[in-house]
């Protein structure tokens, strides 16, 4: 894969109009996971329909009855999704850095979003809307498979979190997601997480001492 260069691109584009190579590095970085893109190739089919936007903390990025038209890939920061219940608020994804956040079938069906995302940090995201994506897909064969992939690995994605909710009891899912996310614990409200792991928060607080080191005897 060839290195970036540091040089400016500039197009006429909503929220920021000029940015540097390097914020668009992890998403290239990203997309190489699924299939191999050179610079040129990165530059030629996505850099032109990319829009940066950034956003507060606890700034809604996508509202309940909306329609999702922006694919997201997040640059910086920290994104939670969840639905109402009744008054309830039901977490069912939280993302940060190098991570994919929209709601999936509101920006494939067209219609309004049951789900909010919003932001627990500042943050930036590198957006693809709904119709130039659809323009990348089909460019070429290639660029279409990628959308295949990508589509794909979400949903995989999904089905193993959805299948862990079941088969895994309250504790395992709690050190399952600890191990592999120890940073979330820190950066996200102990309600979103207890949410997003189906566990009460009474019974979050009490899984917490699993995290203290043992003292040796």
């Amino acid at each position: 894969m060839q290195a970036f260069s540091s040089e400016l691109l500039s197009f006429d584009l909503p929220n920021k109009i000029f940015f540097n190579m390097e914020e668009a590095r992890p998403l290239l970085l990203f997309i190489n996971k699924f299939l191999p893109m050179s610079e040129e190739e990165f530059r030629e089919f996505v850099v032109p329909h990319l829009t940066v936007r950034s956003f507060e903390k606890r700034e809604v990025i996508t509202g309940i009855g909306e329609i999702e038209n922006y694919f997201n890939f997040i640059s910086s920061g920290l994104v939670r999704k969840f639905y109402m219940r009744g008054k309830e608020e039901v977490h069912t994804q939280i993302s940060h850095e190098n991570q994919i956040i929209l709601v999936q079938d509101s920006f494939l069906s067209r219609q309004p979003s049951d789900y909010c995302l919003e932001t627990l940090e500042p943050t930036t995201l590198l957006s693809i809307r709904h119709d130039d994506l659809e323009n990348i897909f089909r460019s070429s064969a290639r660029m279409e498979h990628l959308g295949r992939l990508v589509v794909t690995s979400i949903s995989i994605i999904q089905d193993k979190w959805q299948a862990k909710l079941i088969k895994l009891s309250p504790r395992e899912r709690f050190v399952d997601f600890v191990q592999k996310n120890p940073l979330l614990i820190q950066r996200v409200p102990q309600k979103y997480l207890a949410s997003l792991l189906n566990i009460k928060p009474e019974t979050f607080s009490r899984f917490k001492h699993l995290l203290r080191p043992k003292k040796r005897k």
